[in-house]
């Protein structure tokens, strides 16, 4: 039953709830994962291929047969003790460094790590420094607790260390610097071992938090591995990851892992959010890790996405005019278009749309959403035909906002 008087509850918002609309760019390219009839270039999902089903049912049966007290039971805030176990073993397998109990969580994926961190360190007016372009969904997570967020300029080479060094020297005193430094959402950008031993330098003379999202760093396309920035520095970084990516979104996993201080304070944030990563899931990826199967679907999944980011770079070199460029990843799931001067990539998405393609403009990659010549293409689950024939019917759109 619907009142008859309306009321304007849009005036009792939050003042941190009306800056923005990075939620709403989020939530449309959630929106488009359901639809069937356009080709999706746009979210940053795991291709369907990758998800482990048959494995999961014979873990799935193991888990509710012999552990469904603890499986289908509240968890600790902090993570079950046994998969902050695990986690904390395939860190020292894969960084060469093991976090204590004090120093490790589960989170609820790396969103969650992400709005943990800024309910317990920022206040209104607090300054963040950010890569420009970063992911949104950060932007989102520092803004709505009021923070001044402040983008750095981003190369080939990664986020430009002189220009935060020269920021600092002026007396810029952040409360954090995020960074995703392998194979970045949503340039693909990833950033050189001297870049990274020079931030943390940087960070230990200035006293600076570095936060580092290592959503993609699994999921290079060659062997190569520079080490994390977690590893160079424990003790001015906090490492937040991701199973979304690796394992499947639907059980919403991550950690976080950095100076024990900082983590019983997330820790203590969760317990007034959603107090608890799922059981179900959390046992699921520990029998996951236990068992090897991450490491072997790792070898899939990285061949995967190198296939499909080889014929997205083929369609695009094949489509796009000369004006247009675009970034050459060497992991993860996306690459970074920019257009000719002239080009508005937010006006191209209603052509787009009727197109039956869909991309990310740029804008909302941006505190102050600059970057309008630029878009971010996904080739994680769309398939090659259906990349090829994406590209076709946005190279087509260029000449209408240039």
């Amino acid at each position: 039953m619907q009142s008859e008087t309306r009321h304007d509850w849009a005036r009792a918002f939050a003042q941190r709830a009306r800056t923005g609309d990075g939620g709403s760019a989020l939530a449309d390219i959630l929106a488009l994962s359901g639809e069937t009839d356009v080709i999706t270039l746009s979210g940053g999902f795991p291709a369907p291929e990758t998800f482990p089903v048959e494995v999961l049912r014979g873990l799935t049966d193991r888990v509710l047969s012999q552990h469904s007290a603890v499986a289908l039971q509240y968890a600790p805030t902090r993570g079950l003790a046994s998969v902050c176990d695990a986690i904390a073993g395939r860190l020292l397998s894969r960084e060469g460094l093991r976090p204590t109990e004090p120093e490790l969580m589960v989170t609820s994926g790396g969103i969650d790590a992400l709005e943990l961190l800024a309910k317990s360190l920022l206040d209104p007016g607090d300054v963040v420094v950010v890569e420009g372009p970063t992911y949104l969904g950060a932007i989102m997570a520092f803004t709505g607790y009021q923070a001044n967020v402040l983008c750095l300029p981003l190369d080939d080479f990664g986020l430009d260390v002189s220009a935060l060094a020269a920021l600092l020297a002026d007396g810029l005193r952040p409360k954090l610097l995020y960074t995703i430094p392998d194979h970045q959402n949503p340039s693909g950008r990833s950033m050189s071992i001297d870049r990274r031993r020079e931030l943390v330098a940087l960070a230990q003379r200035y006293g600076l938090l570095l936060v580092e999202d290592v959503a993609y760093r699994d999921l290079s396309f060659t062997d190569d591995r520079v080490e994390s920035l977690w590893a160079l520095a424990p003790d001015v970084v906090v490492q937040i990851g991701t199973f979304s990516k690796t394992f499947f979104p639907g059980v919403r996993l991550g950690w976080a892992a950095g100076p024990a201080v900082l983590l019983a304070q997330m820790v203590s944030a969760k317990q007034n959010s959603d107090q608890c990563a799922g059981a179900l899931g959390q046992r699921l990826v520990e029998d996951y890790l236990r068992g090897g199967h991450l490491d072997d679907q790792l070898i899939t999944s990285r061949a995967l996405y190198a296939a499909r980011c080889e014929a997205m770079m083929t369609a695009l070199e094949r489509e796009m005019p000369a004006s247009v460029t675009w970034t050459r990843p060497t992991g993860g799931f996306f690459t970074w278009l920019t257009g000719p001067p002239g080009t508005d990539t937010t006006a191209l998405t209603g052509p787009a749309r009727s197109a039956r393609v869909a991309f990310v403009p740029g804008a909302p990659f941006y505190p102050d959403g600059r970057s309008r010549r630029n878009l971010r293409l996904s080739f994680s689950r769309a398939t090659e035909p259906d990349i090829a024939e994406g590209v076709r019917r946005l190279a087509a759109l260029f000449p209408l906002t240039a």
